[in-house]
C-alpha cells in the first residue's frame, strides 16, 4: 500500500499524543532517534516542527499549527492501549458487559484457532444473554504470504467487538459505530465511507437518514463482500463496513472502488445476523436477531497515529525496533525486502508468544504446526537480515522478550509464563537451525540429481523446491540463487501449485466458523442441558432423552450396537480441562427380554449436553427408558508440556510425592469465588479453559489450588495408592503420564506380581535376580547372533569365490570385468560381504551386481563398482535403483557401492538379466565403441 504524505497526514493530529509504553515508538521516514531527558529508554520522535513535552514516563507530541477550537476536541490519547480501553469504555457506557479475551485455542473442536471476536460467543448465539464488548486476540494464517507485504495483513491481531444477542439491532449498531468513529475517535466524517449489502435497504436508510452519510459515500456491494455466513448452513446475515479514505482528493464518482488498498482501509465491520440458512439455501428469519461487529485495533491505530501501515504503530514497531538492533541496521536505510522481513518477524513473534502462552507448543500437527511454521518463517527472515543467534544459538527469544514486555494490557498472564515461553522458542529455533543444515545437504543432493539426468536443461522439480521450503525452511529465492549458480533451473509452476494446494488446505482449516453444534443439531435444540451429578455421586438414575447411531437419531438399539446416549442427568464426567471422561456402565430395566447393559467408553460435551458413547453389551435400549448409571473408572492420564522424557528417578520421585500426599489424608476444600479473587489467591487456571465470572476452586491445602470443573475425591486418602504405568511423548514438547489408583492400583500390582512369579519360575531364579539373568541371556543371544552372521558371511564369500569365474569382460583395448549373478537365499549383509570380496579379488576395473531372495516376499540387491568403473561415469547408486523397481522396490547409495530391495522375488531373474544388458550397454558407451555380446556364450 502506498501513501502520499500530503493526503495521508492532512487531517488534524489528535493531541496530546501519549505513548503508553516509554519504549514505544512511531517510525517512518519522519522519525529520528532522540534521547529525552528524564526517560531511560530511547524513543523516536517526529522530525517536523513540534513542541516536545516530557512528562514522567510518557511523551506527548503536539503540532504547533492547530486551531484552538480543535485542540480540546482532539486531545485524546491515541496509543494502541488507549484505543483499546476507549473502545471498551464506549460500549460499557451503553450497557455492554466487558468480557476478557478468550484463549487463542477455542472450545469449539471444529475450529483450529480463534480467528474472530465472535468465536467465544458461539454457544450463546442460540439463546438470549446480555450484550457484550471485548478486545479479542485472534490468529489467522490463511494469508500468510501477504504478511509484511501489505499494510494490513497479520497472523496475530486484536479485534475490538460489540455484540448483541437479541437486544439491539441495526439502528443502534450503525449509530454507535458512527459515533465511536467520528466523535470518540475524531475521524473526519467526510473521510468515512460505508458499504452495505446490495439488498439491504434498511441499512441504507439508516446510514442516509439517521446518520446523514451522503449517498455518494454509501456503496452497495454483493454477497461475496457484504453477506456474512458461518458455513453452508446456519446463522447468517448482511453486513455493513466502514472504510477510511486516505485520498479524498480523488473524488466521489461512481467508479470509486472501496477495495482499492492504495486509497481505502476497512476498519469496522458490522454483521447483522438476522437469518438462518437452510440446507436448501433458503434464508429463514431468526426469531432472535444478533449483532456481531469487529474493529481492527491495528488498523484504527494506523489511522489515528497517522503512520503508513499497521506495522509502524506503537502496537508493533517497538518489536521491529528490537529486530533492528539485532540486525544492526536502521529502518530508514533498509530495503523494501528487508522491511518485509522485519515486519514478518515482529508479526510472527506476537502470534508465537500468545499461542505458547495459551498452551500451544511447536509440533508437526494441528495448532502446534502453526507455531512451528511461524517460528521457522521468522528464523529464515532473520537469517536474510544477517542476524546471528546468541551464545545458545537463538535470536528470537530476544524479540519475544519485547513482545512479553508489551503484553500487560493485552493479556497480563503472559508475563507470568515468560520463562516457559522463551525456552520453548529457544529450543525450537535451535532445533530448526539443525534442520536447516540438513536442508542444505538435501539441496546439494537434489541439484546433483538434476545435473546427472543428462538433459539439455537441468531442472529442480517444483515438489523438491517446496519440500526444501516447507520442511527445511529454504526460501525459494535462495534455492533459485544456489541452483542458478550450478546451472539448474526451478519448476516454479510446480512450486506454485504445491503452495496453492497448501494454501487451500490452510484456508479450509482456518476460515470456517461453524455455529451449528453437530449433525444432531435439531435434536440438541429440543434437549435440555444435562444435569451433572458427578461432584457428589458416582451412580444415579436418569431418563434416556435421545439415542444416536452413526450420527442419526433412532428410537431403539439392541445388543452389539455402538450408540450415543443423551440423558437428562448423569454422574459421568465429560472430557474437558485436561481431565479425561469417566468410564462405566448403564443398566436399563425393562421387560425380562429388554433388560440392557451399556458399557460407556467415552463422554463428550456439546455445549452443556453430555453425550455418552458406548456399546450395548446385552438387551435393548429405548428412548424414554430409565437407566441406572455407574462410574467405574480404572486409570487416569495427564498431559503436560516438557521438552524431554522423564528419567526413571524423576518418575519415582513423582510417585513418592503423590503417595505421601495420599497418606496425609488431607480433606479437599471446594468453594466458588469471583474469577479475579481466585486468581489473586493463586489458583491455577487450566490451558484452553473458558471461565465464568464465578469459578469453582478446588484446593488440597498445602499441595495445590486450581480452577476446576472436574470431579475430585473428598479426602486424599480415598485415592488409596498411585502408580505411574507409562510416560511417553505424544507430540513435540508434550508428554503424557498414565497411572492407576484405588482398586485399579491393587489389580495392577496383583497382575504384575503374578507375571513376576511366572518369570521367576521360567528362569529358575529369585525375583531379585531376574534382571541379571535376563541381561546374561540377552548377551548370550547377541553373541550367538554375531557368530551366526559371521558364518553366513564366510559362506557367502566362499560362494562368491566359486562364481567369480563367471565374470566376463567388456571392451577391447580398455576392458572392464563384469559379474551379474543370483546368490539364492543369501541375506542382505552376507550379500554385501560377497560383493566387497569380489571387487577386491577380481582384476580392476570391475563391476559386480548380485541378487538374492532371503525370504519368500523379499528381494535383496547390491552393486559394487571399483574406482576404475566409477571414473567412467557409471555410478552404483543410480544404477541399482532402476533395477530394484523391476522387483517392486527401490534403493540407492554411493557411486562405488549401493544396496536395494524389493517385494517381488519372482522378478529377480528378469531384473538381473536387465542389469546385465544395461551395464554392458552403459560401459560400452563410456568406453567409446559399440559392443555386442552373445549372452548365452558368456554364461554357459
Amino acid at each position: 500500500m502506498s501513501f502520499s504524505k500530503a493526503s495521508l497526514f492532512d487531517f488534524p493530529l489528535p493531541k496530546p499524543l501519549v505513548l503508553s509504553h516509554p519504549s514505544s515508538v512511531f517510525a517512518s521516514k519522519r522519525f529520528v532517534t532522540k534521547p529525552i531527558p528524564g526517560l531511560s529508554p530511547t524513543v523516536l520522535l517526529p522530525t517536523r516542527p513540534t513542541q516536545i513535552i516530557a512528562k514522567s514516563s510518557s511523551v506527548t507530541v503536539q503540532p504547533v499549527s492547530e486551531d484552538a477550537s480543535e485542540e480540546d476536541h482532539q486531545s485524546k490519547d491515541v496509543s494502541g492501549d488507549s484505543i483499546r480501553r476507549r473502545f471498551l469504555d464506549f460500549y460499557a457506557s451503553r450497557g455492554h458487559k466487558i468480557l476478557p479475551s478468550a484463549s487463542l485455542v477455542p472450545e469449539d473442536p471444529t475450529v483450529l484457532l480463534t480467528i474472530a471476536g465472535m468465536l467465544q460467543f458461539k454457544p450463546v448465539f442460540l439463546g438470549k444473554v446480555p450484550c457484550a464488548t471485548t478486545a479479542q486476540r485472534c490468529i489467522r494464517t490463511n494469508d500468510l504470504e501477504n504478511v509484511g507485504k501489505t499494510a494490513r495483513h497479520h497472523t496475530f491481531f486484536e479485534m475490538l467487538g460489540n455484540f448483541s444477542f437479541g437486544d439491539y439491532f441495526k439502528k443502534e449498531a450503525i449509530k454507535w459505530a458512527w459515533e465511536l468513529s467520528t466523535v470518540e475517535f475524531s475521524l473526519p466524517a467526510d473521510r468515512v465511507w460505508v458499504s452495505i449489502y446490495e439488498d439491504d435497504d434498511e441499512a441504507f436508510e439508516i446510514w442516509k437518514n439517521e446518520v446523514g452519510v451522503p449517498v455518494e459515500r454509501i456503496k452497495r456491494m454483493g454477497e461475496a463482500d457484504n453477506f456474512w455466513t458461518s458455513g453452508p448452513t446456519g446463522p447468517c446475515g448482511p453486513c455493513s463496513e466502514l472504510y477510511y479514505d486516505f485520498h479524498p482528493e480523488r473524488g466521489c464518482n461512481e467508479d470509486v472502488d472501496l477495495g482499492d488498498d492504495s486509497r481505502f482501509i476497512e476498519f469496522y465491520n458490522l454483521v447483522f445476523m438476522q437469518y438462518n440458512k437452510t440446507e436448501d439455501g433458503l434464508l429463514e428469519p431468526l426469531k432472535q436477531k444478533n449483532i456481531d461487529t469487529g474493529l481492527g485495533l491495528e488498523r484504527i491505530a494506523q489511522i489515528l497515529q497517522k503512520v503508513p501501515n499497521n506495522y509502524e504503530t506503537d502496537l508493533i514497531y517497538p518489536i521491529i525496533g528490537k529486530v533492528l538492533e539485532l540486525a544492526n541496521i536502521s529502518y530508514d536505510s533498509a530495503s523494501d525486502k528487508a522491511k518485509t522481513s522485519l515486519k514478518v518477524i515482529a508479526d510472527h513473534m506476537r502470534a508465537v508468544v500468545y499461542l505458547i502462552s495459551d498452551g500451544v507448543v511447536p509440533s508437526n500437527i494441528g495448532r502446534g504446526y502453526v507455531v512451528r511454521r511461524l517460528i521457522r518463517r521468522a528464523v529464515r527472515k532473520g537469517k536474510s537480515l544477517g542476524i546471528n543467534g546468541d551464545g545458545r544459538g537463538a535470536f528470537l527469544p530476544v524479540v519475544a522478550e519485547k513482545v512479553i514486555e508489551m503484553s500487560t494490557y493485552i493479556d497480563p498472564d503472559v508475563k507470568l509464563k515468560a520463562p516457559r515461553i522463551l525456552e520453548e522458542i529457544r529450543q525450537e529455533e535451535v532445533h530448526f537451525n539443525k534442520t536447516l543444515e540438513r536442508g542444505e545437504k538435501l539441496l546439494e543432493q537434489k541439484l546433483g540429481d538434476a545435473l546427472s539426468t543428462g538433459g539439455k536443461k537441468p531442472c529442480l522439480s517444483g515438489k523438491d523446491a517446496f519440500v526444501l521450503y516447507d520442511t527445511y525452511g529454504f526460501p525459494v529465492e535462495i534455492t533459485a540463487e544456489v541452483a542458478e549458480e550450478r546451472g539448474v533451473s526451478i519448476d516454479m509452476d510446480g512450486f506454485e501449485a504445491e503452495m496453492e494446494n497448501q494454501r487451500r488446505q490452510s484456508q479450509a482449516a482456518h476460515n470456517v466458523v461453524k455455529l451449528t453444534v453437530e449433525d444432531g443439531d435439531d435434536i440438541m435444540k429440543n434437549i435440555d442441558d444435562t444435569e451433572f451429578l458427578g461432584y457428589d455421586s458416582l451412580s444415579a438414575s436418569a431418563v434416556v432423552k435421545s439415542l444416536l447411531v452413526g450420527g442419526k437419531p433412532v428410537v431403539r438399539v439392541t445388543e452389539g450396537s455402538e450408540v450415543e446416549i443423551l440423558l437428562d442427568r448423569t454422574p459421568f464426567y465429560a472430557e474437558s480441562g485436561g481431565q479425561i471422561a469417566d468410564h462405566g456402565f448403564m443398566y436399563v430395566n425393562g421387560s425380562q427380554d429388554d433388560d440392557a447393559v451399556v458399557k460407556v467408553s467415552d463422554v463428550q460435551k456439546s455445549l452443556k449436553i453430555f453425550v455418552h458413547k458406548g456399546i450395548v453389551k446385552s438387551g435393548a435400549l429405548e428412548v424414554g427408558k430409565e437407566a441406572g448409571s455407574l462410574v467405574a473408572f480404572d486409570r487416569l492420564r495427564f498431559d503436560f508440556n516438557f521438552n524431554r522424557p522423564l528419567l526413571d528417578g524423576e518418575l519415582e520421585e513423582i510417585e513418592g510425592l503423590i503417595n505421601r500426599w495420599i497418606g496425609d489424608a488431607t480433606r479437599l476444600e471446594t468453594k466458588v469465588l469471583p474469577l479475579a479473587d481466585a486468581k489473586k489467591a493463586g489458583a491455577i487456571a487450566m490451558f484452553g479453559e473458558k471461565y465464568d465470572d464465578e469459578v469453582r476452586v478446588v484446593e488440597v491445602p498445602g499441595v495445590s489450588m486450581e480452577l476446576c470443573g472436574g470431579t475430585h475425591v473428598g479426602n486424599t486418602a480415598e485415592i488409596r495408592a498411585f502408580k505411574i504405568i507409562s510416560e511417553q511423548g505424544i507430540a513435540s514438547g508434550i508428554r503424557r503420564i498414565e497411572a492407576v489408583a484405588g482398586e485399579a492400583f491393587i489389580e495392577y500390582i496383583n497382575s504384575r506380581d503374578s507375571q513376576m512369579k511366572r518369570l521367576c519360575s521360567t528362569l529358575k531364579v529369585k525375583a531379585e535376580d531376574v534382571t541379571n539373568r535376563v541381561e546374561n541371556l540377552l548377551e548370550e543371544l547377541r553373541t550367538a547372533r554375531k557368530e551366526a552372521s559371521d558364518l553366513r558371511s564366510k559362506a557367502a564369500v566362499y560362494r562368491a569365490s566359486v562364481i567369480s569365474n563367471k565374470a566376463f569382460t567388456v571392451g577391447t583395448s580398455q576392458t572392464v570385468r563384469v559379474l551379474v549373478e543370483s546368490m539364492d537365499d543369501t541375506d542382505a549383509d552376507s550379500l554385501k560381504s560377497a560383493a566387497e570380496h569380489l571387487v577386491s579379488t577380481l582384476e580392476e576395473p570391475v563391476a559386480v551386481v548380485l541378487g538374492s531372495c532371503p525370504d519368500k516376499d523379499k528381494v535383496s540387491l547390491v552393486a559394487a563398482f571399483s574406482p576404475g568403473v566409477v571414473s567412467l561415469g557409471v555410478q552404483a547408486g543410480k544404477f541399482i535403483g532402476s533395477i530394484a523397481k523391476l522387483c517392486g522396490g527401490g534403493g540407492g547409495g554411493k557411486p562405488n557401492f549401493a544396496q536395494a530391495g524389493g517385494r517381488k522375488p519372482e522378478n529377480l531373474s528378469s531384473a538381473l538379466e536387465k542389469a546385465r544388458e544395461e551395464l554392458v550397454a552403459s560401459l560400452s558407451e563410456k568406453l567409446g565403441f559399440a559392443f555386442a555380446i552373445d549372452m548365452r556364450r558368456n554364461y554357459t
